[in-house]
């Protein structure tokens, strides 16, 4: 089979690229598999950035951004299936199979209905956002959980050591994690602050640097063997995306991040929205807070056990890259039977 993929935010190098370039990485292991883009650095970019295979993995000119309709739709004719990423609007096609897949809620306008009726499978990446967005969409979607490789975090020795891992951005809320580290009373841990980092957000990054007390770091724009290694050596996982937010586009629509810390053995006390609660069972796989004090109280509390760290290794699994590619396998042939 031809299988495209089209995300509007491939430079990212966010959740949702890791979502669609494993999905288009496993593919091509069998099928012809092209990424509509216009910068063919975009693969090597994302091998390194996101640790995936995409040698297999062809760029093709990005006809989505091509202005006539009548071409648009003749040159996505021969694709047996398109995978889209939407950022809220529903491209047009004609590919034979075309599968939707939503990350953030965001609304489908009223005109967009007819389109939908030409897709055949929408994906949601959690209950959350299943259930929060446009009913039209959300009465027919399938949740398929986004990849963790699970096999790439392993515990090592751990030190008095909170991490947060997320783009720095005000919706990722760094500011109130410096603010609730401030007032801890246990001064032995350290706080690391890290992730990508885009000239958008420079500002931001900057009044951080300015909040930050001692023992807090940050580190913009990770390399992928020292976010290892960082997870390796962390205790506790933070985050607070969703904390004073009421905008359901606004929250954690998943948790990648936090996935990945209990992989590593963290124990992740993260904010109680979006997504997160689909992650975390309280007290068994970590904990989850509704104030910055409840954070710090949760934090202090934590006492580490093999049990804790195991419970939450376990769960952790649950999410693991092969759960994600059996199901997209299994929707591939109920598409195509």
């Amino acid at each position: 089979m031809i299988i495209g993929f089209y995300n509007p935010y491939f430079d990212g190098f966010g959740g949702g690229e890791r979502y669609t370039l494993t999905l288009a990485s496993h593919w091509s292991k069998l099928h012809e598999v092209h990424l509509f883009w216009d910068d063919e650095n975009i693969i090597s970019e994302s091998s390194q950035r996101l640790n995936l295979d995409l040698s297999r993995v062809k760029v093709v000119r990005n006809i989505f951004r091509e202005q006539n309709l009548f071409k648009k739709l003749f040159l996505t004719q021969k694709y047996d299936v398109i995978f889209f990423l939407t950022d809220g609007s529903i491209p047009t096609s004609l590919a034979r199979h075309n599968i939707l897949h939503v990350q953030i809620p965001f609304p489908i306008f009223l005109h967009a209905s007819w389109k939908l009726s030409r897709y055949s499978a929408i994906v949601a990446n959690s209950n959350f956002t299943k259930y929060r967005m446009d009913p039209r969409v959300g009465k027919r979607a399938q949740v398929i959980y986004p990849p963790v490789s699970i096999k790439d975090f392993v515990p090592a020795k751990k030190e008095k050591l909170i991490i947060s891992v997320g783009r720095f951005n005000p919706l990722k809320k760094q500011d109130v994690l410096i603010e609730a580290f401030k007032k801890m009373h246990e001064r032995d841990f350290r706080l690391v602050l890290a992730g990508g980092l885009l000239p958008a957000d420079r500002d931001y990054f900057s009044s951080l640097k300015n909040k930050a007390a001692k023992g807090v770091e940050l580190v913009p724009n990770i390399p992928f063997k020292e976010l290892q290694s960082l997870y390796g050596k962390a205790m506790v996982y933070w985050h607070a995306a969703g904390f004073g937010e009421s905008d359901p586009t606004h929250m954690e629509h998943f948790g990648i991040t936090t996935v990945e810390a209990m992989a590593a053995g963290c124990i992740p006390v993260v904010f109680n929205g979006g997504g997160q609660s689909e992650i975390i069972e309280e007290e068994k796989s970590g904990f989850l807070w509704n104030t910055p004090d409840e954070l710090i109280k949760k934090t202090e509390n934590i006492r580490v056990t093999n049990n804790i760290v195991s419970a939450v290794r376990e769960k952790a699994r649950a999410f693991d890259t092969d759960v994600f590619k059996k199901k997209f396998d299994q929707l591939l042939m109920r598409l195509v039977q």
